[in-house]
């Protein structure tokens, strides 16, 4: 299944939830000569205790980076970091997981500040702009170096060099209506139609570099922010993602698919 993923691997807000299920799974079934590059804010933090036993279980397979994708310069210090530990090899994909939502749900309009339209815009769109752009060389050496023989004449792939942006059926603008009184979340919604624009922005950026960008809704997955009533396990949620993810192709650039590969409408 992931089988069709392989190389340098980054993966943002890696501590718990999807995050942590990724990289676990990852670290299961990718080749033996993938690294993954695991980012969260704290990684000496007790949130990241279920972190720090998975890289114990896969020694040499898995690098914690401390990251906080609302700080620039935390962003500036782990692509250093990783860029140092990946020298010539490139960087593969980058999976721009790492979100907040605030106030907490349903976050009505009564209960949204402005704090909370900024703090959740800087996480959830300025911290994947910012991942993508200092990322771009070492995404470009990825594609450069590598042509995987079983990509079928497409010229982009998450095997060769892609960047996975983490939405939102909820992003959607046509599907608000529907969607809307199931949870307002202000913030959280405008913030992911944002990353929609940014995945389009650089997925006509990137493409003549032979880098995918593509926007992925993991479903509504039962997490901390998701909820207990959320219907999908972070495991059945995961396997979706990477299913998707290894089939992925010059044609699915630029879109919000679902893990089935259907696409969500603007």
């Amino acid at each position: 299944m992931s089988g069709g993923l392989f190389g340098n691997i980054l993966v943002t807000g890696t501590s718990r939830g999807i995050g942590l299920e990724l990289v676990t799974q990852l670290a299961q079934q990718v080749e033996r000569e993938t690294h993954l590059y695991a980012c969260c804010r704290e990684p000496e933090g007790s949130r990241a205790q279920a972190l720090r036993d998975l890289a114990a279980q896969y020694p040499g397979k898995i690098s914690i980076i401390r990251l906080d994708t609302s700080d620039e310069d935390s962003i500036s210090a782990a692509v250093h970091t990783v860029s140092q530990q990946i020298g010539d090899g490139g960087l593969n994909l980058l999976i721009n997981n790492a979100a907040v939502n605030q106030p907490e749900s349903p976050a009505p309009l009564s209960a949204t500040e402005k704090k909370h339209m900024m703090e959740v815009y800087e996480t959830n769109v300025v911290g994947p702009f910012l991942l993508a752009k200092m990322f771009l060389p070492l995404l470009q050496r990825a594609a450069e170096k590598t042509s995987p023989d079983n990509d079928k004449g497409d010229k982009m792939s998450c095997r060769r060099s892609a960047v996975i942006n983490m939405s939102s059926m909820i992003s959607s603008i046509e599907m608000c209506p529907e969607t809307f009184s199931m949870a307002q979340m202000y913030p959280y919604r405008t913030s992911k139609a944002a990353l929609n624009m940014l995945t389009r922005c650089q997925a006509e950026d990137f493409k003549t570099h032979n880098i995918l960008v593509t926007a992925v809704h993991p479903g509504w997955v039962r997490t901390d922010m998701g909820g207990e009533r959320a219907p999908l396990t972070t495991r059945d949620s995961v396997l979706g993602i990477l299913r998707l993810m290894s089939s992925l192709s010059d044609k699915d650039c630029g879109k919000l698919l679902d893990c089935q590969g259907n696409s969500i409408p603007w």
